[in-house]
């Protein structure tokens, strides 16, 4: 199921646990490394080395905005929208975003390079509107920095 090397990070990460389950969200990690998104049957093996049962592993996936169903792109764009997000534009910020890569929410650029999701508070309300990209954070995002760091990871 996956590459030997990510079948012994999870054998690795499951003996840490004195209850198997409680190793699912590092276990989803490495489902999502090995194919860029968490696959119907990566629940069902999970669950099942996990002794989960497949609805518990496919609530903790949907529940967590870390983890994605389908296929993203290489980076991921998390806009916070949560109230001080918000308040201080973080709603430009996600047109602006479409507006430049041509994508909608949910959606993925052609090139497969960028998605642009909304999320629930990034915990960053002092620093809004804040901006995740995979696991990096930017505060106090406005549209020219906001240039910035997509031209940087183009």
């Amino acid at each position: 199921m996956y590459s030997e090397s990510n079948e012994k990070k999870l054998d690795e990460i499951i003996s840490h646990y004195p209850v198997k389950r409680s190793a699912i969200l590092p276990a989803l990690y490495i489902a999502q490394e090995e194919n860029g998104y968490v696959t119907d049957d990566d629940i069902k093996y999970l669950a099942k080395r996990l002794d989960m049962r497949i609805n518990e592993v496919e609530e903790v996936v949907t529940f967590y905005t870390m983890y994605s169903r389908k296929p993203i792109g290489k980076y991921k764009l998390q806009v916070c929208r949560t109230v001080s997000c918000m308040l201080l534009g973080a709603e430009q910020i996600t047109e602006h975003i479409s507006r430049k890569l041509g994508c909608k929410l949910g959606e993925t650029t052609p090139d497969g390079r960028f998605t642009l999701v909304e999320v629930e508070c990034l915990g960053y309300c002092d620093l809004a509107p804040v901006l995740q990209v995979n696991f990096d954070y930017h505060e106090k995002i406005n549209t020219e920095s906001l240039d910035k760091i997509i031209e940087g990871l183009k």
